[in-house]
């Protein structure tokens, strides 16, 4: 697992190609120092990116719509979008409703077929079997008696596009960290078992910490020096999983 410090334009192309790449570039949204928007990194991502990889890319919907040309321009193709649903939010206006949400989308090559791409669909164990009872049929369905059957239905369901988890707020070690539970969910469904994943603005590290619990392969890159030296203090602290060379 390996957390580069500097610019990922310059260092990240190199270190691939990758199996899935987990962007969470500035959003630009506000006038704050760091948050920038970041120029010229989606093709280069794109030129790292196996044929069967994709990317996701975390997002406001205002930072989506303004640099949706550029993902089309960089050869890239939506595939689909989450929403986190946080417990609380930030709002910088007081005429609007408060945002507790943000988008993850992602993206695959757009000479690649949707069925060559990695997708290992999540799901959950909490759907379960049904009785259903069927009542006696009109005269023209013929003669069958009233009955009942258990479907089919029960066991895991496939996991809902708008997830709820609680923002990393008093523990963060980035100010727009990630939940590595949400992070471990897009991973283990774009990335294969002792894939490589490149995070291309790495912040606490948090994606490696995913990749750790998913055994995949890490390379980040975080060009605030303070908080890359952080992110390697976080993976080093993690316990070894006998991950199959995910470390």
């Amino acid at each position: 697992m390996i957390v580069l410090t500097g610019d990922c334009r310059e260092l990240m192309p190199a270190r691939g190609p990758f199996d899935m790449i987990l962007a969470d570039p500035p959003y630009g949204d506000t006038s704050l120092a760091w948050d920038r928007r970041v120029e010229g990194w989606l093709a280069l991502a794109r030129a790292a990116l196996k044929p069967s990889g994709s990317i996701w890319v975390f997002g406001s919907l205002r930072s989506i719509m303004a640099t949706a040309t550029r993902f089309a321009d960089a050869g890239l193709r939506i595939a689909q979008e989450i929403v986190w649903e946080k417990q609380n939010g930030s709002s910088f206006h007081a005429d609007r409703f408060k945002r507790v949400h943000e988008l993850a989308v992602q993206f695959y090559a757009a000479e690649t077929a949707w069925r060559d791409i990695y997708n290992d669909v999540q799901t959950t164990p909490d759907a379960t079997a049904r009785t259903v009872r069927r009542k006696q049929r009109p005269p023209h369905t013929g003669q069958i008696d009233a009955g009942h059957y258990v479907s089919q239905d029960g066991g895991p369901r496939i996991m809902r596009s708008v997830i709820y988890l609680r923002n990393c707020h008093g523990r963060a070690i980035h100010p727009t960290e990630k939940p590595s539970v949400l992070l471990e969910i897009l991973i283990r469904t774009s990335c294969p078992q002792g894939g490589l994943l490149g995070d291309w603005f790495a912040g606490s590290g948090a994606a490696g910490e995913a990749c750790r619990l998913s055994a995949r392969r890490y390379i980040g890159c975080e060009i605030d020096p303070v908080m890359a030296e952080r992110a390697r203090s976080r993976l080093a602290s993690l316990l070894p999983f006998g991950d199959g060379g995910a470390s």
